[in-house]
C-alpha cells in the first residue's frame, strides 16, 4: 500500500481530460476513449446480447462457476459510460469471484430520464429469472451511479414482489442525488477528490431527474426504507465527495436490519477498484468484494 501509488493515481485523475459535468456528447466520447486505451487481458471474452429487451454484454473469464452470475451496473453519473466500457472492471470482479458477469447497458439521461435506468435494471433481472437462473445464484455489483442503481433496483425488486438476489456489492455508490452529504459540502472532501465535484453531480442529477424530487427513494436510496434487501457490501475511498453517500447508505441499511459491511479505504479516490493495475488497495478491495460474493452464494 504505497503512498507513491496513491499520489500517482491522484495526479493522473486530476490532470485527465474527463469532466463529469461537461457537455454530454463530448464527455461520452472522452470516457469511451479513456476506457478503450486500456487493453483487456487475452483471456477475457465478451458477447453482446439482450435481457428483457435491454442490451447487455456478457463477460467471461477463466474457470467460472456455472452456478454463479453477477449482474453488473456501470458508472457514469447516469449520463456517461456503457456496458462495453465497463468490461475491464467487470472482468476484474468476474475473475476473482469465478462467475459469469452480465453488464447491463441501461438507458442514459438526458435522452432517457428517471426511471428508465431502474426500469432497465428490473427488466434485465426479471428476464434472468425467467430463463431459470435462481435468484440465490445471482449477485448485483455496481460502481458509482451504478452502485446507486443497484440499491434502487433492489428496492424495485421488492416493490414488484420478485425474489431478491443473493447479495449486492457497490463501489463508491452515488446514492443521494440531492448531493447533500457532508463530504460534498464546503468543509467536506472536494479539495481531496480528484475525479468528482458537487457541481458536476448536480448537473447530471438534473439531467437524470428533470423536475422530479431528487430525494425520491428510487433515485436516492439513502432516503429509502431498505427493509428486506439482501446482504450488502459497500466500499468507498476516504478521498471522495461521495464518502457520505456510502456511510449513510450503510447506516440506513443497518437501521433497516439489512446485513451490511462498510469498507472505507484511506486516501483513495472514487471507484479506485478500477485501478488494480496501479494500486495495491484496489487489488485488495476487489479480492474482498469477491470473497463477500462467494460467501453469500454459498450460504
Amino acid at each position: 500500500m504505497s503512498q507513491q501509488q496513491r499520489r500517482a493515481l491522484d495526479e493522473l485523475l486530476r490532470h485527465g481530460p474527463l469532466d463529469v459535468g461537461g457537455d454530454v456528447a463530448e464527455q461520452r466520447k472522452i470516457f469511451h476513449e479513456m476506457i478503450a486505451s486500456v487493453p483487456l487481458p487475452d483471456d477475457v471474452s465478451t458477447t453482446q446480447g439482450e435481457l428483457g429487451g435491454v442490451p447487455v454484454v456478457t463477460v467471461r473469464t477463466p474457470d467460472p462457476d456455472p452456478a454463479a452470475v453477477i449482474l453488473y451496473f456501470h458508472g457514469g453519473a447516469y449520463a456517461l459510460g456503457s456496458a462495453p466500457d465497463s468490461v475491464g472492471l467487470a472482468a476484474d470482479v468476474s475473475r476473482r469471484a469465478h462467475a459469469k458477469t452480465i453488464s447491463v447497458d441501461y438507458r442514459l439521461a438526458p435522452e432517457h430520464p428517471f426511471p428508465a435506468a431502474v426500469d432497465d435494471a428490473l427488466a434485465a433481472y426479471g428476464a434472468l429469472l425467467e430463463e431459470g437462473v435462481s435468484a440465490a445464484s445471482i449477485a448485483f455489483v455496481g460502481e458509482s451511479a451504478g452502485g446507486g442503481l443497484v440499491a434502487a433496483a433492489l428496492l424495485a425488486i421488492k416493490d414488484n414482489g420478485l425474489p431478491q438476489p443473493s447479495c449486492a456489492a457497490v463501489f463508491s455508490p452515488w446514492a443521494d442525488l440531492t448531493v447533500s452529504g457532508a463530504s460534498a459540502g464546503a468543509d467536506g472532501k472536494a479539495a481531496l477528490d480528484p475525479a468528482l465535484t458537487p457541481e458536476a453531480l448536480r448537473t447530471r442529477a438534473r439531467d437524470y431527474l428533470g423536475d422530479r424530487d431528487p430525494a425520491t427513494p428510487l433515485a436516492s436510496p439513502v432516503f429509502a426504507d431498505l427493509t428486506g434487501l439482501p446482504p450488502l457490501l459497500i466500499q468507498v475511498g476516504s478521498h471522495e465527495i461521495l464518502l457520505d453517500d456510502a456511510v449513510r447508505l450503510a447506516a440506513r441499511a443497518g437501521a433497516d436490519d439489512v446485513p451490511v459491511e462498510l469498507q472505507i479505504w484511506p486516501e483513495v479516490p472514487h471507484v479506485f477498484q478500477s485501478f488494480a493495475a496501479l494500486l495495491d488497495e484496489a487489488d485488495q478491495a476487489l479480492n474482498a468484494a469477491a470473497a463477500f460474493l462467494k460467501r453469500n452464494w454459498a450460504s
